[in-house]
């Protein structure tokens, strides 16, 4: 159970050095930056941070994660439902988190477009 909790503590750590990596994203823009790229980058990405912040999708997979492998480790001769759930739950919290930089990224693209960047990804 030891080799558990500290994959709980690295896989935590890991997450939450990654919670806003998608509202720092910058934009590829065809053409030239002009005078305002910058502060409406710094705006945008301001925006992505407070709207994403919350970590609802890194939660809710965890959570959906944790019940599945609890099934599933219970299933499993050789795998406890304790376990099976630990592995669920880092796994859901995992692909919710990558949702959630997906989504802040997605934020900043619209949001420079919305300021007149001719942004394409």
């Amino acid at each position: 159970m030891k080799h558990s909790a500290f994959a709980l503590i690295a896989s935590a750590a890991l997450l939450a050095a990654c919670a806003d990596s998608g509202a720092n994203y910058t934009p590829i823009v065809d053409g030239t930056k002009n005078a305002t790229f910058n502060s409406d980058l710094s705006a945008c990405r301001t925006l992505a941070k407070h709207e994403l912040a919350n970590g609802d999708a890194a939660m809710g997979g965890a959570i959906v994660g944790a019940g599945a492998g609890a099934v599933l480790g219970g299933l499993d001769e050789d795998t406890t439902a304790g376990a099976g759930a630990l592995v669920g739950a880092l796994t859901g919290a995992i692909a919710g988190s990558v949702e959630n930089q997906e989504a802040q990224q997605a934020v900043v693209i619209k949001c420079m477009q919305g300021r007149g960047h001719a942004v394409v990804g």
